[in-house]
């Protein structure tokens, strides 16, 4: 006896064909309804129980499979929204400003030089440090500069050591060396990218119902914190 693959049912008992009723509307051209409104549709186009088969939304079918009802996409807050935006944005703009500079030096606009530092206190993170940084060539002179990345056993008043600065109109001046130099830019636009995929989730853009207006929302949401970098960068040339 040949057995059906599916069910296991011999293929003799298996329905080739199910009844599904249909508004007149929605009949096809050559879908011959029976006396009782019903046509006979193939198996493989319906459900088990005789529904017809649809394209469900993802969310629907991730629902269906694990058994429980799928639930509509709640509507944004905008309070809660409006807040991580603001927030999200002050910690994008800080991480910004951080890593113009150093970007600046790991691409080669630079100017090389000595900085003589003059104050420090704190360690670690926490380190601040004052200078005078001088350009090679004594092509120009800045007091009272912020020098980053000195090492704790050069941290005393009167220590001499290379540094970078964007130009002559630059508050800070780098001393990291080697891998230091380019951590500085790359963990910052690594948070400022952060910060941006934050603001497209947490304020819900992505939940919006019409999709143009989720990806305007979805758009700005990055934008915002490209924008912010940019004007860093060109206020630290």
């Amino acid at each position: 006896m040949e057995v059906e693959p599916t069910t296991g049912a011999p293929v003799d008992a298996v329905p080739r064909r199910v009844p599904v009723r249909q508004p007149r509307t929605h009949r096809r051209d050559g879908d011959e309804p029976d006396d009782d409104g019903f046509f006979w549709a193939p198996i493989e186009q319906v459900h088990w129980d005789g529904t017809p088969l649809r394209k469900e939304p993802k969310q629907r079918l991730r629902a269906r499979r694990r058994g429980r009802p799928a639930r509509a996409p709640a509507a944004p807050d905008p309070i809660r929204g409006l807040a991580v935006l603001l927030a999200l944005s002050l910690v994008a703009a800080f991480f910004a400003w951080v890593s113009a500079g150093p970007l600046w030096l790991a691409v080669g606009h630079s100017t090389a030089g000595t900085v003589v530092v003059t104050d420090c206190s704190g360690g670690g993170l926490t380190q601040r440090c004052r200078g005078i940084f001088t350009a090679d060539g004594a092509r120009f002179r800045t007091h009272g500069v912020r020098v980053s990345g000195v090492p704790a056993e050069r941290a005393a008043a009167g220590s001499i050591l290379p540094a970078w600065v964007t130009g002559p109109d630059a508050d800070t001046a780098y001393a990291d060396t080697g891998v230091g130099r380019h951590l500085r830019w790359l963990l910052g636009l690594l948070a400022v990218a952060g910060c941006a995929a934050g603001i497209v989730r947490w304020t819900g853009a992505t939940r919006l119902a019409d999709p143009r207006q989720r990806r305007w929302a979805t758009g700005g949401g990055y934008a915002g914190p490209v924008l912010i970098t940019l004007g860093f960068l060109v206020s630290a040339w």
